[in-house]
């Protein structure tokens, strides 16, 4: 691995435990063991290093979900997918996710450019399992979008005290994605 790998681990390593909201460079650099010269030279600058850090969490991501078995159907698939987001990789991974994608919200850069770049990759991973779990690929598109965006909107929802109220809405999300890659 060389310099600039290593010190991209270390930053998503950090970026995991501290998010990217209000990332500087050089407490980072600093928490790091390196200097923010030395994150400049392999980077470029903080909006590169965050592209970057975005990218690779997506990488993860996208690894996490291609990890997943495969379920018996639709319907546990989906049920799968809500398990994998709670738990780390994917978990710590979203976060950083829904960090950046906030912030490109409102149009800030390079958040909102990579989050589109991410959003491709991640779609194809997630039609791929989907469809491996048993959706007719003509269908399959049409229940990520469902899926994905209510498990994200699920995700977003952690940060109440209404478990039962979530699980109840996955186990709807997982009956409609069922009915929808039977009909």
């Amino acid at each position: 691995m060389d310099r600039k790998e290593e010190l991209l681990e270390q930053v998503v390593e950090h970026v995991h435990k501290h998010g990217l909201i209000g990332l500087t460079l050089r407490p980072l650099a600093a928490a790091i063991g390196t200097s923010d010269r030395m994150l400049i030279y392999h980077f470029g600058g903080r909006d590169e290093l965050v592209a970057a850090v975005v990218a690779r969490t997506n990488e993860l991501s996208v690894a996490a979900v291609a990890a997943l078995e495969p379920a018996e159907d639709v319907r546990a698939g989906v049920e799968a997918l809500w398990r994998a987001y709670r738990t780390d990789p994917l978990h710590s991974c979203l976060q950083i996710y829904l960090q950046a994608a906030a912030t490109g919200l409102i149009g800030m850069e390079p958040y909102r450019s990579v989050v589109r770049e991410t959003n491709e990759l991640w779609y194809a991973a997630l039609r791929d399992y989907i469809t491996a779990c048993g959706a007719p690929p003509e269908r399959a598109g049409r229940i990520v979008t469902l899926v994905d965006s209510s498990l994200f909107g699920f995700h977003l929802d952690l940060a109440t005290d209404r478990p039962d109220e979530l699980a109840a809405g996955v186990a709807d999300l997982a009956a409609a994605a069922g009915a929808i890659a039977s009909a």
